[in-house]
């Protein structure tokens, strides 16, 4: 068995599912959209730059949970999937999960993007297994805050060998192992796999590849 990870934001998806999340709630009015607009571009840029405060940027990106309910929330994710998420999703990027589902690989989506936003997104594309950032709850009351370890740079290393834990496995439990990614802020797990892929990666990440020797591919064929 082997096994294969995938990176969401600018990975499987040409585009950011965090950021378009935000802007979203801006067209809907839902947030003040002068400030909220200017702190995720702030927000977003500190990303491509390696420089992100995940602790911060997750205080702001959660908030607009708290203040709605569940069955709202859920009603507004479900026109985010179709406005937003689907058209985002090329034919390259399923053709590639298509590939590893029929080898019987191990699949997991490896994101820093919060559960409550990426589950559909996962199911959507039949990855049975998301390993994100998961928001706090209290019976379904979002809290605005993070439970456990923030799964971005090394904290994805740690929560894919605590989900791998519970499955009764580890790294030597595999033949081989992929990972899918467009950023530089995922080299440390990049550097943990067997096959590390550079997916439409930016300037830092190609760098690197290129001087590694590591496959660099697009999926942007939409």
């Amino acid at each position: 068995m082997n096994l294969a990870l995938f990176d969401l934001d600018n990975t499987l998806l040409a585009g950011d599912s965090d950021f378009e999340w935000a802007q979203f709630l801006i067209s809907k009015g839902v947030v003040d959209p002068e400030v909220h607009e200017a702190r995720n571009l702030e927000f977003y840029e500190h990303y491509k730059a390696g420089t992100l405060d995940i602790f911060a940027f997750l205080a702001f990106q959660l908030a607009p949970l708290t203040r709605h309910a569940r069955p709202q929330l859920d009603a507004w994710h479900r026109e985010f999937m179709a406005e937003r998420i689907r058209p985002m999703i090329g034919p390259a990027a399923r053709e590639l999960v298509r590939r590893h589902r029929d080898a019987g690989d191990l699949m997991a989506i490896v994101t820093a993007t919060n559960s409550f936003v990426t589950g559909p997104i996962a199911t959507e594309f039949g990855i049975p297994h998301l390993i994100a950032t998961i928001p706090a709850h209290n019976g379904g009351h979002f809290l605005g805050t993070p439970r456990g370890l923030p799964s971005f740079r090394e904290g994805k290393i740690q929560r894919v060998d605590d989900w791998l834990e519970t499955l009764g496995l580890w790294w030597g439990s595999f033949g081989s192992s992929h990972f899918y990614s467009d950023s530089l802020n995922d080299l440390p797990l990049l550097e943990k796999v067997s096959h590390p892929v550079a997916v439409d990666p930016d300037d830092t990440l190609r760098a690197t590849a290129q001087q590694r020797g590591w496959p660099v591919t697009s999926l942007r064929n939409l």
